[in-house]
């Protein structure tokens, strides 16, 4: 079966008097459904593979292939289209804009993307925010929401246009030990559940043995993946 994503021989240096070599000679499938921690110590890669995986950052060698497609040979407008359609980012930040409500929010990808009428976009944002937990924050600003309610109104904007793979960057990062696990147990639904791609970045080992399997990165290589007996 070809995978939903695979990176073939990837490779990321930064170019300078002294390059820095930021991941490399990564080989690594993924398939639907699956819920994937990418681990290892501080600097050791683990945002830079994200990014790459995610079509944010190019990789000086090798390829990401997403869906049998390989997405080196496509332009700037390519990726950004099929980072909209398929792909959704939760950041350790949630970045939600102040201006807006919470359903505003949600409601902005599928505004870019433009396939669904207003009355669509609001349902559908409404639905999403009540499967978690936010209902009754829907007219809210973000500074009016805690933290935890914050990071689950940044996944629910990033599930808006209903992505492939969701790619989370120490999502968990800002939140206390309740809210990060509130946190995975939906990311554990969604691969469950909704068959929804989930790829992490965490350095919370605790939180790390609740996905399927761990990509372990050390000096931009990956140096052990683990699938624990039981999920």
């Amino acid at each position: 079966m070809t995978p939903l994503l695979e990176a073939r021989g990837v490779t990321r240096v930064l170019p300078g008097p002294v390059p820095v070599t930021l991941v490399s000679d990564i080989h690594l499938s993924v398939q639907p459904g699956e819920f994937i921690a990418i681990t290892g110590p501080s600097g050791s890669g683990k945002s830079s593979l994200l990014y790459l995986l995610g079509l944010l950052d190019a990789p000086t060698g090798g390829s990401v292939y997403l869906e049998g497609r390989d997405t080196s040979k496509l332009s700037r407008n390519e990726l950004a289209e099929l980072r909209l359609k398929k792909l959704g980012f939760v950041f350790q930040f949630h970045f939600l804009l102040p201006e807006f409500s919470v359903l505003e929010n949600v409601m902005l990808p599928m505004r870019k993307l433009g396939t669904r009428s207003e009355i669509q976009m609001r349902n559908r944002a409404a639905e999403i925010l009540d499967e978690l937990g936010l209902t009754s924050e829907l007219k809210k600003t973000p500074e009016k929401l805690s933290g935890g309610q914050r990071q689950r109104a940044a996944i629910a904007r990033a599930l808006a246009n209903d992505p492939l793979i969701i790619l989370a960057d120490e999502p968990t990062g800002n939140l206390d030990t309740k809210n990060g696990h509130i946190v995975f147990d939906i990311f554990k639904r969604l691969a469950e559940q909704n068959r929804q791609t989930v790829i992490t970045v965490t350095h919370d080992q605790q939180l790390s043995a609740l996905t399927q399997r761990q990509i372990r990165l050390v000096d931009g290589s990956i140096v052990g993946a683990e699938q624990p007996a039981t999920i």
